[in-house]
């Protein structure tokens, strides 16, 4: 126990001393969570009118970043998989930042989910034998199962593998393998639940697709190595933690084939829709090309492809991909365009035109603006303290020793 109470103290004094630079990006981050916090408060003092959704289009800015950061969350799979089972120790740097970032994407994810049900109030629904969970039938109890399982694993196996390392010993694999070996399954069930959950709305035809799943999964595992080396890059430039150019290189590879294979597949649903459309084709035709003078999405969806297609595009061309510059911009591009369409180019056209055939368009308001820059801030937050934790213990610096005495 002592040694516990040591390592948060510890771990408490590393994150509340830094350099200046370090304090400026943190009261950066808390001044958007602040703003996200006042725009919350008129949310739950006026409810979700003061949002753009109604009740024909009932999911909008929220529900969209949920569904793009549950990829987020799930492509720590691509570090987690080559380390701890293949043992390539060319991710071993990188993995600890992954399943930092798993967590932070959860913690996003769960922050929206709370936003849009309107208030944290309503969340006793969801707990088992207290509120009306509806377990096994509703697939959105399984992603409430699967989101805080996964949560719990990306927790609990860093923490357990940091821990041993800060007491100045080796992580034994027989304690934490087989938490990995679950999170990887896990990992592909929370993206997949979460398609499932769209694809099993017969009223939507939009999202009624085999594909959606798999698509799911080509997504995530573009744009989360993509962030992923956009985030290591800047851990290597700022702070004493050098990541090798050869994991760099090796995400890049999953970055280029991911975002390939998603294209192929994208390519596929857009032959569906308009090869011979049909009614069920009205949302791909509204989100595209616009319906009955109503293309708000449009120029959104347009510069969505264009990004994903420049991006992979640049990646998919070796000479380029090993150009630093050209691959940072390259992730930066993919990681936008891939947020676009799994977002307002996913969600919004699933629920236009209405099951009735009429067409109501959605904008987000400021008040959900404010509130989703202040949940990303969040997230980036806690991934700050997270990762201001982390690299001292793996860099030898902080030790159990130079702040409480050994012995338990």
């Amino acid at each position: 126990m002592r040694g516990l109470v040591a390592f948060f103290a510890h771990a408490l004094d590393n994150v509340t001393s830094g350099s200046l630079r370090y304090h400026l990006w943190m009261g950066f981050l808390t001044l958007w969570m602040v703003a996200g916090a006042y725009a919350y408060s008129i949310q739950l003092r006026e409810g979700l009118i003061v949002t753009g959704m109604y009740d024909y289009v009932s999911w909008g800015l929220y529900i969209s970043n949920f569904t793009f950061l549950v990829g987020v969350a799930a492509a720590a799979l691509m570090l987690v998989l080559p380390t701890y089972v293949f043992r390539d120790m060319d991710f071993l740097r990188a993995v600890l930042f992954g399943e930092g970032m798993a967590v932070a994407a959860l913690v996003m994810c769960l922050a929206f989910v709370v936003v849009d049900m309107g208030g944290p109030a309503r969340l006793w629904h969801m707990i088992p034998g207290i509120g009306v969970f509806n377990w096994p039938r509703s697939l959105l109890t399984w992603d409430v199962l699967v989101l805080n399982g996964y949560l719990f694993l990306n927790l609990t196996i860093p923490f357990y593998i940091l821990y041993k390392h800060y007491r100045g010993e080796r992580a034994n694999p027989r304690v934490y393998l087989p938490g990995v070996l679950l999170s990887l399954v896990w990992a592909v069930s929370i993206h997949l639940v979460t398609a499932f959950l769209y694809a099993g709305l017969p009223a939507r035809p939009y999202w009624n697709s085999s594909l959606l799943g798999p698509r799911f999964l080509a997504s995530a595992f573009a744009a989360g190595p993509a962030l992923m080396i956009l985030i290591l890059t800047v851990i290597h430039r700022t702070s004493d933690y050098k990541v090798e150019d050869g994991t760099i290189h090796k995400l890049s590879l999953i970055v280029t084939g991911a975002a390939q294979v998603n294209l192929i597949m994208l390519a596929s649903e857009i032959f569906k829709e308009f090869y011979w459309p049909t009614a069920h084709s009205r949302s791909a035709i509204y989100l595209f090309f616009g319906l009955e003078g109503h293309s708000r999405l449009v120029p959104w969806i347009w510069a969505s492809l264009a990004l994903t297609v420049l991006a992979t595009g640049m990646l998919t061309l070796n000479p380029l991909r090993r150009r630093r510059p050209v691959l940072l911009l390259s992730c930066a591009l993919l990681f936008v365009g891939i947020w676009i369409e799994k977002g307002m180019g996913l969600i919004v056209p699933g629920f236009v035109p209405e099951p009735w055939g009429r067409i109501f368009e959605y904008t987000p308001t400021w008040v959900e603006i404010l509130v989703t820059l202040g949940i990303w801030a969040l997230g980036a937050f806690v991934f700050t303290l997270l990762t201001k934790v982390a690299i001292p213990i793996e860099l030898g610096r902080m030790r159990r020793e130079a702040l409480a005495p050994a012995g338990d």
